[in-house]
């Protein structure tokens, strides 16, 4: 018998998974002491300002006025001599996490970018090649279903985790918590955080029944902000990890970075504190460092690497058509991608820039290029593989990152910054961009990578990409959009498997929610042939 369900199942109804047996692998050697250098000049974390901090002693103080000031960066002690003395502890040890120097170096490259004497010649862009390429729209089923065969082997392995970038707030969407909290209003209520969470057991439970085995586990390694670690981890206690285990859901943070003013000078927020930002989702290589991330992968035995946002309703989470692809190629790095709906789109493409894989934003592109035709297949843009920052990585390629991550570059993004002003000693809440703040982008490591260990998968946008970044009412990628591409995707499913959806309700309620728990990428729907559902509906279990 059918079942349909408006709320969600109970987190003790599923079934609950021990962590899986750390792997005998021995560990790796030590960080080398350069890297380490480079990793404590960096400001890698988001800590705490509280009560237990220790005023430093004269020696100290002294020592690390001096470098700032070598730096021309003293201004951070304006109000130092009036704080009390838990707040000096708080300061001094929230610059004592800082290289001012090395603020300054990154801080002018960003804003005066030099061009290397290959770059100094006409650009040239060009399509990435068809040996690095595949498209589920248009690959023979033999091949996706070898590449899924070979990705759900890598599961059943253990070989697999997911990496989830999660440090954004609701804050567009009339939400102060993290986006991952968010509500769509599907029929179940069910947040983004649990419909991801509700894959990942789904792909391990088709292992299980796939392999015979019990306890397959796909570990879970969700990277926060400073704002947003806390409620993070809270409202996955709160839920049970929503079935997962607890031990298998690793909750850490990105680092942060002072915030810059538009004269060069680190700005503080308050008396007592630097103003900071997050370094930007290319943060996630020194995170995975600085966080013993790598190594417990390591611990765990994890060759296969899934990443992806958070802000996406519709991820295939540790998909194994895009694991077993991405593996049957060695490579280090593989993107999905989709079909630029048209030449005007504003979205960053993945290509070929001067001969290596890359990433070109839509700004960086003329119109004749980007209206540009295909010529094997002139109905289509010979440029459209659109990103959705959705990437695999190799764990070989992640052991390296010491070898490579001093040299991503630095973004900037000029803001509207709040400051203490350091003449008066009040709080300024500027009306016009008064700063910047540097950031890294995930996907700059690209180039860095030969063709050939470089992969691109073209996806269906309607099967795999929603996003949810606007508020609602905007009429693209917000939650009504999100919701929708939801529903219709279920509607779609039930009338593949032999059901009908009918309403009487409009076109925006004409939709199926099917949960996770019952199909993956529409699976396992046999029991709907000749079911007729009444929507909006979801299905949360088959009795």
């Amino acid at each position: 018998m059918l079942s349909f369900f408006v709320n969600t199942i109970p987190p003790d109804t599923l079934l609950q998974k021990p962590p899986l047996p750390y792997s005998a692998l021995s560990m790796a050697a030590a960080v080398k002491d350069t890297v380490n250098n480079l990793l404590e000049r960096l400001n890698l974390t988001s800590r705490d300002e509280d009560d237990t901090s220790k005023e430093p002693s004269d020696e100290e103080l002294k020592n690390l006025r001096e470098k700032y000031a070598r730096a021309d960066q003293e201004q951070v002690f304006a109000f130092y001599d009036e704080l009390s003395t838990p707040e000096k502890g708080s300061l001094y040890e929230r610059l004592s996490t800082i290289d001012p120097e090395y603020i300054n170096q990154i801080t002018h490259k960003a804003l005066n970018p030099t061009r290397s004497s290959g770059e100094q010649r006409e650009t040239k862009l060009e399509p990435l090649p068809e040996s690095a390429t595949a498209s589920v729209l248009d690959s023979n089923q033999d091949n996706k279903e070898s590449w899924y065969s070979l990705g759900l082997d890598l599961v059943i392995k253990g070989q697999v985790a997911v990496v989830l970038m999660a440090g954004g707030q609701g804050t567009r969407l009339g939400s102060s918590a993290p986006k991952g909290c968010f509500d769509i209003q599907l029929p179940s209520h069910k947040s983004l955080f649990q419909i991801q969470a509700e894959r990942i057991w789904k792909i391990q439970k088709l292992a299980e029944e796939k392999s015979g085995k019990k306890n397959i586990v796909v570990p879970w390694y969700i990277m926060t902000s400073g704002p947003t670690r806390g409620p993070t981890k809270q409202f996955f206690q709160k839920h049970d990890f929503f079935g997962l285990g607890k031990d298998d859901v690793v909750i850490f943070e990105q680092g942060v970075l002072p915030c810059i003013s538009n004269e060069g000078k680190i700005l503080l927020e308050t008396k007592s504190k630097v103003a900071v930002a997050p370094d930007g989702n290319g943060g996630v290589y020194q995170a995975l460092l600085t966080s013993n991330v790598r190594t417990d992968m390591r611990k765990r035995g994890i060759q296969h690497i899934h990443a992806y946002c958070v802000d996406n309703c519709l991820v295939r989470v540790a998909d194994p058509l895009f694991l077993g692809f991405a593996a049957s190629k060695d490579v280090d790095i593989a993107t999905k991608v989709v079909r630029k709906r048209s030449a005007k789109e504003p979205v960053g493409l993945i290509l070929l820039k001067n001969g290596k894989p890359d990433v070109v934003e839509y700004s960086e592109i003329d119109s004749d290029t980007a209206e540009a035709k295909d010529p094997r297949q002139p109905d289509i843009l010979k440029f459209r593989a659109a990103n959705i920052v959705n990437h695999y990585y190799s764990f070989r390629f992640l052991e390296t990152i010491e070898e490579w991550v001093h040299q991503l570059p630095h973004h900037v993004a000029r803001k509207k910054i709040p400051y203490m002003d350091i003449d008066n000693g009040q709080t300024v809440k500027p009306e016009k961009p008064n700063g910047i703040k540097l950031e890294q982008f995930v996907f700059d490591v690209f180039p860095m990578l030969e063709l050939n260990k470089f992969g691109c998968m073209e996806v269906k946008r309607e099967d795999e990409f929603s996003p949810l970044k606007n508020a609602k009412g905007t009429g693209e990628d917000d939650q009504d959009t999100s919701k929708k591409d939801m529903l219709d995707q279920g509607k779609r499913w039930v009338q593949s498997s032999g059901g009908l959806v009918v309403s009487e309700n409009g076109p925006d309620n004409a939709g199926v929610e099917i949960s996770p728990l019952v199909s993956y990428g529409g699976e396992g729907l046999a029991f709907l042939k000749g079911t007729t559902i009444k929507a909006p509906a979801v299905v949360e279990k088959e009795d």
